[in-house]
């Protein structure tokens, strides 16, 4: 009798948010997971290869099968990355940054693996938007994470005002993210938007040497401007 085969599994593998040390934020069995793997799903290769890199990846890039996603993936694509599984190799789905699907492409290539009963495997690590959440003192068990807002001036303030009525309605913490260079814009529109009694954290360089993590309202935000600009940051809105 043939014995049944067994499928690969779709690990998902979160990254550093920034230049600090793998051992501060990751298990040890994340690095064995990895370092067993030749196959993995990226965003940009340059940034995983460093990554791996940094880990003492031992195999031979050039051996190595990356396969790299974008933003504007589309659904019937999916599938083809998922084919090393069905010959019972695993994979591995690598965030640029912190961990895979939040705020990062992928979701769809994790949806297929479910379709087709593959084992899908989260690793543990940093996730900027939680560990923002736990660490602002704010509701987190009724909370939205919005994304990032608009980028036009006039509809980001609109969209601003909406989240502050929003929270005050529903009692729920907002979290939102901008690309860091337009940090400062963003901050502007909020302060200049929100009533002075809001809560505001900022939540920037997280997991880093760096890290700065405030909460406090508006009215003392308008007489403490951070420094933000192209530094990470997750913003969070309690009315």
């Amino acid at each position: 009798m043939e014995a049944k085969k067994t499928k690969g599994i779709l690990y998902l593998i979160p990254t550093k948010l920034g230049p600090t040390s793998y051992e501060r934020v990751f298990p040890e069995y994340n690095r064995e997971i990895i370092l067993s793997l030749e196959n993995f799903i990226i965003e940009d290769i340059r940034s995983a290869r460093r990554f791996l890199k940094s880990i003492n990846y031992p195999g031979n890039f050039d051996n190595v099968n990356f396969q790299e996603i974008s933003k504007h993936i589309k659904e019937e694509e999916t599938y083809s990355y998922l084919k090393p599984l069905q010959d019972s190799i695993n994979i591995g789905l690598m965030s640029e940054a912190g961990v895979p699907c939040v705020a990062d492409p992928g979701n769809l290539i994790v949806a297929h693996a479910h379709d087709l009963g593959y084992q899908v495997v989260p690793l543990i690590g940093p996730s900027s938007i939680l560990l923002a959440l736990i660490a602002s003192g704010f509701n987190g068990q009724n909370f939205s994470f919005l994304g990032y807002l608009p980028v036009k001036s006039n509809e980001r303030d609109k969209k601003i005002k909406e989240i502050e009525t929003d929270s005050r309605r529903t009692g729920q913490t907002m979290i939102f993210i901008e690309t860091p260079y337009r940090n400062d814009q963003l901050f502007k529109s909020i302060t200049e938007n929100c009533n002075g009694d809001t809560m505001l954290c900022i939540a920037t360089d997280i997991s880093l040497e760096t890290e700065f993590i405030k909460s406090k309202n508006i009215a003392h935000w308008k007489k403490s401007t951070p420094k933000l600009q192209k530094r990470p940051t997750v913003f969070l809105i309690s009315a």
